[in-house]
């Protein structure tokens, strides 16, 4: 199993961003993936899962109504949809599936 988060970069306050994540090694498409982010000095933290049968649910309140995630099955690719990104946001951003966890992708939302 392999994941593979890209997108991520240098941002304004208010951006959009979309973040991807390749997946291989196993079904992807009856496989949910879960999105995670980890700002400086804290935790990783479950941001919300991106499901299979399709659609997404966030369950971290700070990112409600603002992130949502979808996919592409013809691509194995599952992607992170950010809108009105603060500073708060900075973090690096990961997905995973069957506990593979792949380097991350840095987001940077400043001024």
């Amino acid at each position: 199993v392999k994941v593979v988060e890209s997108g991520g970069g240098l941002v304004l306050p208010g951006s959009s961003l979309t973040l991807s994540c390749v997946c291989s090694g196993f079904t992807f498409s009856n496989s949910d993936i879960r999105w995670y982010r980890q700002t400086p000095g804290g935790g990783r933290e479950l941001m919300g899962v991106e499901k299979a049968r399709g659609g997404s649910t966030m369950y971290m309140a700070s990112v409600k109504g603002r992130f949502t995630a979808s996919r592409d099955n013809s691509k194995n690719t599952s992607y992170l949809h950010m809108s009105n990104l603060q500073p708060e946001d900075t973090a690096v951003y990961y997905c995973t599936a069957f506990q593979s966890w792949g380097q991350g992708t840095q987001v940077t939302v400043s001024s």
